[in-house]
């Protein structure tokens, strides 16, 4: 299937799963804790039961790890080709009725996303690219005029902006963060924050706590189409399908660094990999 193609079905799904969330934003939902005290609603579990079906019809006989699934045990076997969901990225923004909550789907190929979306449904809006197609900002299920194109923009290195996790700031990115001019921080919650680097509203985001695979994919593979780039905080790509990892759990992600300007990247990697910066994060 064709980058483009799989793009724009991954997008009719996820703003098909968005209209669920819909059902389910700003009412009386209840609310559950999982193992790891993570929230968890209804609307998490029937958005996630429609796009795995979907997927299943749109793109047979491909594994899906998503993220209640998992939670409940249910984990595909390792593989080359897999779909990454998470029904609905930010509980924490969709439960307090925040509008940045997403519904996020990534297609992952040897452990790294080359297609992928984020809809936000409250918002109206979503972001999906490939590796091939490159990036769009979406306003419906149809896309891929140039008018909606999307690309990361060339920072200024005087007025750098930030994104920062609404619910997860730590001194670590504070701390980081103090070793660049920023102009501007940005506060946004759930995967938005790659979308706004794919979409040259901003330039960094350093992410020093804990993520899953299915939190970053989307937005990582959005990103990438863009231009923009994502590597871990030893200065390497962050990678998927991470398994019998001895430090945490199947699938969950070390610190990283996103960027929207290559250049940005470079600087980054050579002060991840230097010794005054060895121990951030």
């Amino acid at each position: 299937m064709a980058d483009l193609e799989l793009a724009k079905k991954l997008n009719a799904i996820a703003w098909a799963a968005g209209a669920i969330t819909l059902e389910y934003f700003q009412v009386d939902t209840a609310v559950e804790s999982k193992a790891d005290d993570s929230p968890v609603t209804q609307a998490d579990r029937a958005v996630e039961e429609f796009i795995l079906a979907e997927l299943e019809k749109a793109c047979p006989g491909i594994p899906v790890v998503a993220e209640e699934a998992v939670s409940a045990g249910s984990v595909p076997a390792s593989a080359d080709r897999f779909f990454l969901v998470d029904p609905l990225d930010g509980t924490k923004e969709f439960i307090a009725g925040r509008s940045d909550y997403t519904v996020n789907i990534a297609l992952i190929e040897k452990n790294q996303p080359v297609c992928g979306v984020v809809h936000a449904p409250a918002r109206g809006t979503s972001y999906a690219g490939g590796r091939e197609c490159g990036a769009y900002l979406c306003r419906g299920e149809e896309f891929g005029d140039s008018a909606s194109r999307i690309a990361v923009r060339h920072a200024d290195p005087a007025g750098i902006v930030a994104v920062a996790s609404r619910s997860h700031n730590s001194p670590e990115t504070d701390a980081f963060l103090a070793k660049f001019e920023i102009a501007e921080r940005v506060s946004v919650g759930s995967s938005l924050k790659f979308c706004l680097l794919a979409a040259g509203e901003a330039d960094l985001y350093p992410r020093f706590g804990r993520t899953m695979e299915w939190d970053t994919a989307a937005g990582h593979a959005v990103l990438l189409a863009a231009g923009g780039g994502v590597m871990t905080d030893a200065g390497v790509p962050l990678a998927y399908d991470k398994r019998d990892q001895t430090s945490d759990s199947d699938f969950a992600n070390p610190h990283f660094i996103a960027f929207a300007d290559p250049e940005i990247g470079s600087k980054v990697e050579k002060m991840l990999k230097s010794t005054d910066i060895a121990k951030v994060g």
